[in-house]
């Protein structure tokens, strides 16, 4: 099979109604489970986009995986205020307490209610 050149391949994108345009200066891409971050350092990234949706290809580069983080910091991100309110409403707990209930269940609000009516009871 005959290889196509990069200007090639661009044309017949286009002719099909897709663009792509190579990102330039991408240092890492992060991918965040539940269970695990895959990093992909140095990669080549590419987005297509075609009817209204972009897709971003990432080739290339060093792959890490490592548990999921932890950190205080990634655990707030994931407790919103709409889950405080809640909480706040639904209980008659105080803002604080509901923050930190969803906190200690790392955003999960099922289990904070749960820890809320345990210690409501005790």
């Amino acid at each position: 099979m005959r290889r196509m050149s990069p200007r090639q391949a661009r044309r017949m994108l286009q002719q099909m109604g897709m663009k792509m345009e190579e990102l330039e200066g991408i240092l890492e891409v992060v991918l965040r489970t539940a269970e695990k971050e895959i990093v992909v350092e140095a990669p080549s990234v590419a987005v297509v986009e075609m009817q209204g949706t972009k897709i971003f290809q990432v080739a290339g580069g060093r792959i890490i995986e490592r548990p999921a983080s932890t950190a205080p910091e990634a655990v707030k991100e994931r407790v919103s205020e709409a889950d405080v309110q809640l909480l706040v409403l639904q209980l008659g707990v105080s803002a604080e307490e509901a923050r930190r209930a969803l906190e200690e269940a790392k955003g999960s609000l099922a289990e904070a209610i749960l820890k809320l009516q345990a210690m409501k009871r005790s």
